[in-house]
């Protein structure tokens, strides 16, 4: 496995904690948010300030324009981006807590993390991030730093595919079809219309990605240099990957066990080997 998706299995369950904790809507609401999506939205967009759903939209990629556009710009009248900031930090930071992660590994991993340099270039959420300062307390500072890590990461892998011709709607077709998840969950998930959503699987159809069956060779094809362009894209050779992935591989370990972080996650993390 790519040293950098390696990485990813281990950072994304405890970012993705921020998705699935179970104090995360009443974070929201704290801050004046409206409920999941609302909160969804303005805490991933935050550090890019008060930016509308126009942007969020082109940036989060897969998500139906209206479903973005109910929650942004309109949550900054609410609340404000640093609220935003703040709240996640702290919800996410306590969320890990929850479930054993210690201050000792974090404080070693963020020493390490820390090394990594990131290229900024046509990377707007991750670089929005890096420049966030890091907190003083090192569970939430392990939590930035994965957050930036896998947003620098994202934006790559958006990146990607547009070069291999294809949308986030066509990307969540190839991905259900891949990893065996539920497509009715995931179009309503994600705000498509069954028109939409349909339309979409034809012209994959049509392009001989998908079939009957699902995915197609080609379609296989695709979708793996997608995940290989991502993966070259997001390494950086100053990162110490074994030491992290061993120092971090339990508490993403203790996440999945939790069970805060679902199967068939509509992010698609697998539970680390």
């Amino acid at each position: 496995m790519h040293p950098a998706r390696r990485l990813w299995t281990v950072l994304e369950p405890l970012h993705a904690v921020v998705y699935f904790g179970a104090d995360v809507r009443a974070a929201g609401k704290a801050v004046g948010l409206r409920g999941f999506w609302d909160t969804y939205f303005a805490f991933r967009a935050a550090p890019l300030g008060a930016v509308g759903g126009a942007a969020v939209t082109g940036l989060f990629a897969g998500f139906e324009p209206g479903m973005v556009e109910r929650s942004l710009p309109s949550a900054w009248t609410r609340s404000s981006p640093q609220a935003c900031l703040d709240a996640r930090s702290a919800v996410s930071a306590a969320a890990l807590r929850a479930v054993g992660v210690t201050d000792d590994v974090c404080a070693a991993a963020v020493s390490l993390l820390s090394q990594l340099e990131l290229e900024p270039t046509g990377r707007p959420i991750g670089a929005a991030n890096a420049v966030l300062p890091l907190p003083a307390d090192p569970v939430a500072a392990l939590w930035q730093l994965a957050t930036t890590v896998r947003e620098h990461r994202g934006d790559g892998h958006v990146a990607a595919l547009v070069t291999a011709g294809l949308s986030g709607l066509d990307a969540l077709h190839l991905q259900t079809a891949a990893k065996g998840l539920a497509p009715e969950a995931l179009r309503q998930v994600r705000g498509w219309s069954v028109a939409r959503w349909e339309a979409a699987r034809e012209s994959l159809v049509a392009r001989e990605l998908l079939d009957e069956d699902g995915l197609t060779m080609v379609g296989a094809d695709i979708l793996e240099s997608v995940e290989e362009l991502t993966d070259a894209a997001a390494w950086s050779e100053s990162l110490p990957v074994d030491e992290v992935v061993a120092k971090l591989t339990p508490a993403a370990v203790a996440v999945w066990e939790s069970g805060v972080l679902p199967d068939g996650n509509p992010i698609g993390v697998p539970r680390p080997s």
